[in-house]
This record gives structure tokens, C-alpha cells and sequence, in this order.
């Protein structure tokens, strides 16, 4: 099963929530949560990359990361 970006699951717990602002702030508040994490796992995917990059393994793009952990095919 392939990750969801905080905004699709942003947009997916929305638009199954009845319309109450109170929760839609919840929602809100815990994609922000899922966005951090994100952000601090590509940033040491990132670093392993320039590990990789530099032992002759091969390169290891970011739009290839992206599309093999959150694009469904």
C-alpha cells in the first residue's frame, strides 16, 4: 500500500466528515502533524541519497522517491 501525502489524506478525512469546523481544525492540525513527519523523513532519505549518490551504487532522485511512495499505479 502506497503512503498518502498529509493532503490527500487531508482531503479524504474532509470529504468524509460532516461539515463541523471543530473538526475539520482537528483534521487540519493532525495533516500538519503528518506533513512534519513527512518532511523529516525526505530530509533523511535525503541524506542517505547523497550516501548512495557518492559510493557508486547509483542516484536515487527525488521525483522517483516521491513516485514510489505515494503515486498508486
Amino acid at each position: 500500500m502506497k503512503k498518502q501525502t498529509a493532503t490527500d489524506w487531508m482531503f479524504d478525512q474532509i470529504w468524509e466528515t460532516p461539515k463541523d469546523k471543530f473538526a475539520w481544525f482537528r483534521i487540519l492540525m493532525d495533516a500538519k502533524e503528518m506533513e512534519k513527519e513527512q518532511i523529516k523523513e525526505a530530509y533523511q532519505d535525503g541524506s542517505r541519497d547523497l550516501e548512495i549518490q557518492y559510493s557508486d551504487v547509483g542516484e536515487i532522485n527525488s521525483q522517483q522517491y516521491y513516485n514510489e511512495t505515494y503515486v498508486d499505479k
